[in-house]
């Protein structure tokens, strides 16, 4: 499997292409619509997926799909997200009322897709609607880990009990690597460390 990571103009969030037997599938919209199509090229995509609806994450996610002709995956809370102009936190009050290319996601499961298989994993705390992906031992965490922090919970949407609840479901996924939604990538051994600091954290 390859793993190629964009980076968007709009707070630097990532985009992924994960690639596998010349098929794609897309993990998060937040980059421009024509540097997508250039990184996926003459492979065929076969599903997007949303780890939550803020706007950098979630922009361009019907340009994707109406592009590739293909569903947006997400958990099923991202309704309130993505229409709630103060929750999805875009700068000029954009929401999204168009969802009819939408498949939810309402708990933990797994899809197969093509040659993907999908372990979804629900993951409320930096919003309501934080959905995990895990494919191939690489887990895309979107913004609930980071290098070195777990996201904020200090937004609409968020809740530090959730988050806690989260960690520790991560805590015992077995994963080997995560990509998050901003940033670099990182180990499991690192981030079974992070992910106990910020339990002690949450609960203080």
């Amino acid at each position: 499997m390859n793993i190629q990571r964009l980076v968007s103009n709009m707070l630097e969030s990532n985009v992924y292409i994960i690639e596998k037997d010349n098929k794609v599938i897309i993990i998060d919209c937040g980059c421009e619509l024509e540097m997508v199509v250039n990184a996926v090229g003459s492979r065929k995509v076969v599903g997007i997926f949303l780890t939550h609806g803020h706007y950098d994450h979630s922009k361009y996610c019907n340009q994707y799909a109406e592009k590739f002709n293909v569903p947006i995956y997400a958990n099923k809370k991202i309704c309130e997200t993505l229409k709630d102009s103060e929750a999805i936190y875009s700068e000029d009050g954009s929401i999204i009322n168009d969802l009819k290319r939408f498949k939810f996601i309402e708990n933990d499961c797994t899809l197969n897709i093509d040659c993907f298989k999908i372990e979804c994993f629900s993951c409320g705390g930096h919003c309501s609607c934080c959905e995990c992906y895990l494919i191939d031992g690489n887990l895309f965490a979107g913004d609930v880990l980071f290098e070195r922090s777990v996201g904020r919970t200090d937004l609409k949407g968020s809740d530090k009990s959730e988050m806690y609840d989260t960690l520790c479901k991560l805590e015992n996924v077995n994963f080997e690597r995560v990509f998050s939604g901003h940033g670099e990538g990182t180990s499991r051994e690192e981030q079974q460390k992070n992910i106990k600091v910020y339990k002690r954290f949450l609960t203080r």
